[in-house]
């Protein structure tokens, strides 16, 4: 079964009213992101990583790597794939990656994620976007992270057509007294990828592809250096920046994203979002799994699904 929509409005009207329409094909309400999947140099190492810091649960190993997700459900959230020797991400960036978020269903299970990385030790970043309250963490391989639970829609402020978000102090020991006494226990049933975010070497043919020919709609656009995207009126499901612009793109020969998943409620809407991207110059691939591989003007793929 397909998660609730992320964000979605609860008052169409009142959602139109707000950010910039994609002006051709619109990504239904409903989409969302589904697996994100990395290419790791290794997976042992990764693994232990994951299950110790994080808290997934391997709910899939075989020759072409792991899946991994929540405790309590075996829905992979997370795939890794091993290439001996694959270079680490390099701390000034390159373009593709930039970091996954990983969305918690509750304030109080980030609060306890909070208590746990503090008792073993692992460093994070901290940051209050006002839509959320983050938590920011490197992979073996130097791939970013991002952890991060909503603050309520009720709650987001906007300028105008445009969604306020900005990276303030985060109020960690009133998000840590969220936890309760409750320990940490691993990725609690219900947490999935929220959001994307990427290096992209120029956010005006970022906006070409992202915006204007696979329909997601502009949310938030004067971050400096950045642009937010999403579908249904969510805070974002994509951010861009150009805080690595002149960096090279990844490779194969790097650990890297491989790919990430957008998910739409049918394959009308795939077919239809397939067929975007085409007449506005790009070009896909189809699968005889009925999937749709496309790939932004820096060689990032996402790979559009029904589900």
């Amino acid at each position: 079964m397909s998660p609730e929509p992320i964000g979605m409005a609860g008052n169409t009207a009142e959602a139109e009213d707000r950010g910039v329409a994609a002006p051709r094909f619109r990504l239904p309400p409903a989409t969302h992101i589904g697996v994100v999947r990395l290419q790791v140099a290794d997976i042992a190492r990764s693994l232990a990583y994951y299950g110790r810091v994080l808290g997934f649960r391997v709910v899939r190993r075989d020759d072409s790597g792991a899946a991994l997700g929540a405790v309590g459900s075996d829905a992979p959230i997370l795939e890794l794939r091993e290439r001996p020797g694959a270079r680490p991400h390099p701390r000034r960036g390159q373009l593709g990656l930039f970091h996954f978020a990983i969305l918690l269903p509750d304030r109080a299970s980030l609060g306890r994620l909070v208590r746990h990385l503090s008792e073993i030790g692992a460093y994070a970043g901290m940051s209050d976007h006002l839509v959320s309250e983050a938590l920011y963490l490197t992979d073996p391989d130097g791939l970013g992270i991002e952890v991060y639970a909503d603050r309520p829609r009720t709650d987001w402020r906007y300028a105008g057509r445009e969604l306020q978000m900005a990276t303030i102090p985060l109020n960690v020991e009133n998000l840590t007294a969220a936890g309760g006494t409750e320990r940490w226990t691993g990725m609690p049933n219900g947490t999935r990828i929220g959001h994307v975010h990427l290096h992209v070497g120029d956010l005006e043919k970022a906006a070409a592809f992202y915006h204007e020919a696979l329909g997601f709609d502009k949310v938030v656009w004067s971050y400096p250096g950045a642009l937010f995207l999403s579908a249904g009126g969510y805070h974002h499901h994509l951010g861009t920046n150009t805080w690595a612009a002149g960096a090279r793109p990844a490779t194969d020969e790097d650990a890297r994203l491989v790919e990430w998943e957008l998910v739409m409620p049918d394959a009308a809407s795939v077919s239809a979002a397939a067929a975007s991207v085409e007449a506005a110059g790009g070009t896909v691939e189809r699968s005889k799994d009925g999937t749709v591989l496309a790939r932004d003007p820096w060689g990032t793929a996402v790979r559009l699904i029904a589900g």
